[in-house]
């Protein structure tokens, strides 16, 4: 930072701070990761004051050749690493990028079903705390109580009794593959538009380390900085029929102009996505995530469904007669990071929850393999355990710093 310490030296302090608390803490949040310096180059850099509203070749700003030369680069990578007829960048986050979908060809009150979030579903798909259940009219389908594993036959059974005008596919907190043929088919037996969010998934699908939802879905979307490593936003994908309803829905439907600096560090992440490193670290991030379920079911935990298939692990507390919230909080106080969850049928509220939610990608960012999994394991058993000891949560708080130290996100680079 050069400017920003003379000019407002408490912004300053703050940003130093959390740059000191990255360093030192390991974030096991399964929606974050760690950027490469280059994507925080790309969000800084002069794009972030040009306004360019519409697309390349039809804006409503003069001086956006290089808007469009930018846009059009990252359109053509996102296409070409994901195997879209057609990406649309400009979306803000995730939720914008699925409202976008539901409005492009649904009206409001349209019918959709989704998976319910207190089954590992999202907000944005249509749980009543969200705007999206105000537009439309959902019904949700869950898992199966004993596999806790998508229950196909209910989704059939509920499209077939609401037929629904759209499907949505997709998680935040499901440790399992979702079969999209599958869904696929049961869309398509009842004439409705499959919408697949693969937010949290993207940089796995990328990497091709699990099946790509992209051939059979009409829609898919994503956002770019969980596993695909990136800055913050959204992306469409779409087929090329959808196209123009896409577009118009973004531009002039639901924004003014993109985040040109946010569509840099877009364009940056889908090059890195091409790489062979990426491609090595999204199977670490998968081995690293079977690791952590294997070392928890070791340690006398209870994962859900029994392990993993993809970047997350969904851990049950009740084994340890304790809930997510005072787990989250014992752990962030020893520098681990996770975020309390609800797990299927869960008797607590989502305020309290049974269960934790604990995600490898920013782990293996750093380097971290398999032996550190066991590590950082043992250390969250030991401050779970012992969460009312603070003699050994300060143990455990050394432990943590020591790790970290080993394996450097940023420091190191300068």
């Amino acid at each position: 930072m050069h400017y920003l310490p003379e000019h407002d030296p408490e912004v300053a302090e703050i940003v130093r701070l959390e740059e000191s608390r990255i360093e030192d803490t390991l974030d096991l949040i399964a929606a974050e990761n760690h950027a490469p310096r280059s994507v925080f180059e790309a969000q800084g850099s002069i794009f972030s004051t040009k306004a360019a509203e519409g697309y390349p070749g039809r804006r409503f700003h003069a001086g956006c050749r290089n808007a469009d030369a930018l846009e059009e680069l990252a359109n053509e990578r996102a296409r070409h690493l994901f195997g879209a007829d057609y990406a649309n960048l400009q979306p803000h986050s995730g939720v914008s990028a699925n409202l976008a979908v539901y409005f492009a060809v649904l009206d409001v009150g349209s019918r959709i079903i989704s998976m319910k979030l207190s089954h590992g579903g999202h907000l944005s798909h249509g749980d009543a705390s969200s705007i999206t259940s105000k537009c439309f009219d959902f019904r949700h389908y869950g898992v199966d109580l004993e596999t806790e594993r998508i229950d196909y036959g209910e989704v059939s059974a509920l499209a077939d009794d609401f037929k629904p005008h759209m499907i949505v596919a997709g998680a935040s907190s499901y440790p399992r593959l979702i079969d999209y043929e599958r869904m696929a088919g049961i869309a398509q037996n009842v004439s409705a538009y499959l919408l697949v969010d693969m937010a949290h998934i993207a940089g796995l699908v990328a990497a091709g380390e699990i099946p790509s939802p992209v051939p059979h879905a009409d829609f898919v979307t994503f956002t770019t900085y969980k596993t695909l490593q990136g800055g913050r936003g959204g992306v469409i994908l779409c087929r090329q029929e959808h196209c123009q309803k896409i577009r118009r829905t973004i531009f002039p439907g639901a924004q003014g102009t993109p985040s040109l600096n946010m569509l840099a560090a877009k364009a940056v992440c889908f090059k890195l996505a091409m790489k062979p490193e990426f491609r090595a670290l999204q199977k670490k991030t998968m081995e690293n995530a079977a690791a952590f379920a294997d070392a928890f079911v070791e340690k006398g935990y209870r994962v859900v469904t029994g392990g993993t298939e993809n970047h997350l692990v969904m851990v049950d507390l009740r084994s340890k007669d304790l809930t997510g919230d005072i787990a989250e909080e014992a752990l962030e106080s020893v520098g681990i990071i996770v975020n309390r969850n609800v797990i299927p049928g869960d008797p607590q509220k989502p305020e309290v929850t049974s269960g934790i939610r604990v995600g490898s990608p920013a782990i293996s960012s750093r380097g971290m393999g398999q032996k550190e999994v066991g590590q950082i394991v043992e250390l969250m058993d030991q401050a779970i355990v012992n969460h009312r000891n603070p003699d050994a949560l300060e143990q455990v708080s050394a432990g943590v710093v020591d790790l970290c130290r080993s394996f450097p996100v940023y420091i190191s680079q300068g």
